[in-house]
């Protein structure tokens, strides 16, 4: 009995018999604006499809707040660096992630679990997902959820008045990924959250080095997206320097040739995947993200 039980752990080292399923890694997701961690048409539905999908994922939908309606409402007005470090902890602090994650994020959601790939690196994020989200930024807002709420119209106002003031930078979370075009030097220097992740201040090694270090850093844009201005933020490009008409695509920018983050670089090694979806902001169906998303989490 003896050597029959020494012989099994040989047997299963040399392929000849199963040893124990390999652990699913977990997934964190990261809503968008306006909406909540356990929306059941929206965070809701893509936790339960991904459990259905992938049997024994562990999925953690973030929220930042008490209840859902805080959740919500610091999707405008908190500061986003603070959400980032309160994320951080969140991450840290939970055993099912200690091992490394997934992560996906929807619109806004995108950026915000860069800016955590970049700044906190443990546990460890592996694939990084964003759906429809805005990583050069905005300069436009065209619509947001709930178009006939006051929220939407005074946040239109806000920006087009004083997007780069200190009190409007602290406290209105679109504020902080607002990208003026025409006004390049305010942007560096006062951008609190967008202008730092994108290293257009100065190059933090550390950032570079966190982001170089994932396997996957996948970018969905909306083929006929009505939200974000200008649509091809989602895959890293935005307008040319100085004007609001012409765009380029992440190749063609600074960020790129200079290689700040490493993203050259990540490109070249076949880390960057560039996914297109028809429709409008966040609309896809079920069949499309089986086929496209699913994979980078399994």
């Amino acid at each position: 009995m003896a050597a029959l039980r020494a012989a099994v752990p040989l047997l299963a080292l040399l392929g000849l018999c199963p040893g124990p399923a390999a652990a699913v890694t977990p997934l964190v997701i990261w809503h968008g604006m306006g909406d909540s961690c356990c929306n059941p048409v929206s965070m809701g539905y893509i936790k339960k499809l991904v459990e259905k999908k992938i049997p024994g994922i562990y999925v953690l939908s973030l929220k930042i707040g008490s209840n859902l309606v805080q959740d919500m409402e610091n999707s405008f007005f908190m500061n986003v660096n603070e959400q980032v470090r309160e994320v951080c902890s969140q991450l840290a602090a939970d055993p099912r992630l200690r091992g490394g994650y997934n992560a996906m994020g929807f619109s806004q959601g995108g950026q915000f679990l860069r800016a955590v790939a970049q700044r906190c690196p443990s546990p460890p994020m592996l694939n990084l997902i964003s759906v429809g989200g805005q990583h050069q930024g905005v300069y436009g807002f065209p619509r947001c959820p709930g178009e006939s709420s006051h929220v939407c119209d005074w946040i239109r106002k806000t920006l087009d008045l004083g997007a780069y003031t200190k009190a409007v930078q602290e406290h209105l979370v679109q504020a902080e990924y607002w990208h003026d075009p025409l006004k390049e030097e305010d942007y560096r220097k006062s951008s609190i959250f967008l202008a730092d992740i994108n290293q257009e201040r100065g190059i933090n090694e550390t950032y570079k080095k966190n982001l170089m270090a994932l396997r996957k850093f996948v970018m969905v844009k909306f083929l006929n997206d009505t939200m974000v201005d200008p649509p091809i933020s989602e895959w890293f490009g935005f307008y040319r320097s100085g004007q609001a008409k012409e765009t380029i695509p992440l190749q063609e920018t600074l960020l790129y040739k200079e290689d700040r983050l490493g993203l050259q670089e990540m490109d070249k090694a076949g880390k960057l995947v560039f996914l297109g979806v028809k429709g409008d902001h966040l609309h896809f169906s079920e069949e499309w993200f089986d086929s496209s998303i699913l994979p980078f989490l399994q």
